[in-house]
């Protein structure tokens, strides 16, 4: 028996090398994933894409995205670059887009729980990234979600700043402020004189004092348009006295004090 041992321990070596082709083959064999076995344990993810999927839920299957499952391979979460690329759009670029987007609700955008988000807000609104970087504020130093703390909603202004008159509203302040370049002041030119004294105290109660035409007019007759927008008196009044006059009195203040206290 001790004799034949070596001859058996040969016989079962090639007789395992002659079935390990058939054996290993089906040991590696292992079946496809399927959209439908996906359901079978991420029944939450299922529904969320159900509900707003978008064209995440339209064009795609799950297994488009997750084209392996643990412990297999290393796509199982895949880069959103895998379908975005980042050269198409400035805001595929952007870092974190797990901070804004859940994959299987794309467009509902909750960047709650987000880092500093400006970046990817200023690559779709264009606009009003372009006035913070011309009009620069305190509004500038402050992230997108410090104001819009939804996707799509903001803070009345009144949230953080007192207002200027007792009464004034959210469309009262923006008659003259811009959220986003909040130190260029432009309105309308109807805009009611008690706005603007609101801020210019003196001004008005000089306009409120003084007997002139000047009385009856809007602030926003004189200052069309833009705040610190300066009219001369020759706009409207051209030259009433002799030449010589002017000559040695330029300015007319020197005779007149001032469009807001004017003397006859």
């Amino acid at each position: 028996m001790q004799k034949n041992l070596p001859i058996m321990l040969i016989y079962m070596v090639l007789l395992g090398l002659l079935f390990w082709p058939a054996v290993s083959g089906l040991a590696l064999e292992v079946p496809s994933l399927t959209a439908e076995d996906c359901q079978k344990c991420h029944t939450t993810e299922i529904q969320q894409i159900a509900e707003a999927g978008g064209k995440h839920r339209d064009l795609l299957t799950c297994v488009d995205c997750h084209q392996e499952h643990p412990p297999r391979g290393a796509n199982a979460i895949p880069a959103c670059a895998l379908c975005h690329d980042p050269t198409d759009q400035r805001h595929f670029s952007v870092s974190d887009c797990l901070g804004c987007h859940n994959p299987h609700t794309p467009l509902r955008i909750d960047y709650s729980n987000a880092s500093r988000v400006a970046p990817a807000c200023a690559s779709c609104h264009t606009q009003q990234a372009a006035e913070f970087r011309d009009y620069p504020s305190n509004h500038s130093l402050l992230d997108c979600k410090d104001c819009h703390q939804q996707h799509g909603k903001f803070l009345s202004c009144l949230n953080c700043h007192a207002p200027h008159l007792k009464g004034q509203t959210y469309a009262d302040c923006r008659q003259c402020h811009q959220p986003h370049a909040p130190l260029k002041v432009v309105y309308s030119n109807t805009l009611g004189s008690d706005q603007c004294a609101a801020c210019h105290v003196q001004e008005g109660k000089n306009l409120k004092q003084i007997t002139t035409k000047h009385r009856l007019l809007l602030c926003v007759y004189c200052h069309k348009s833009q705040h610190k927008r300066m009219p001369k008196c020759e706009t409207c009044h051209f030259k009433p006295h002799d030449a010589g006059i002017h000559k040695k009195f330029p300015d007319c203040k020197i005779c007149h004090v001032g469009p807001h206290r004017l003397i006859n």
